[in-house]
């Protein structure tokens, strides 16, 4: 089930990254992300429990990875 209040867009370069998608799982806090030998996956059942922590921005490139508010339509990223 997608979140009500937020949603997370990640960018097809980032979810085809191991590496990466390993580094997303081990900075969230409350495992939105999960590594999987393919990639990236997003755990939908997670995604209202965000705290807009920001650290999941921090590791990828800028543009890549968007957290959408649902609530008010705003989104933070790093450009």
């Amino acid at each position: 089930m997608p979140g009500l209040f937020i949603d997370v867009e990640v960018h097809d370069s980032v979810g085809d990254d191991v590496e990466l998608a390993k580094k997303l799982e081990e900075v969230c806090p409350v495992d939105i992300f999960k590594a999987t030998p393919g990639g990236l996956e997003i755990r939908e059942e997670q995604l209202d429990e965000c705290v807009l922590c920001e650290l999941c921005l921090e590791p990828a490139p800028p543009g890549t990875v968007r957290v959408v508010k649902l609530y008010d339509g705003t989104a933070l990223e790093r450009t």
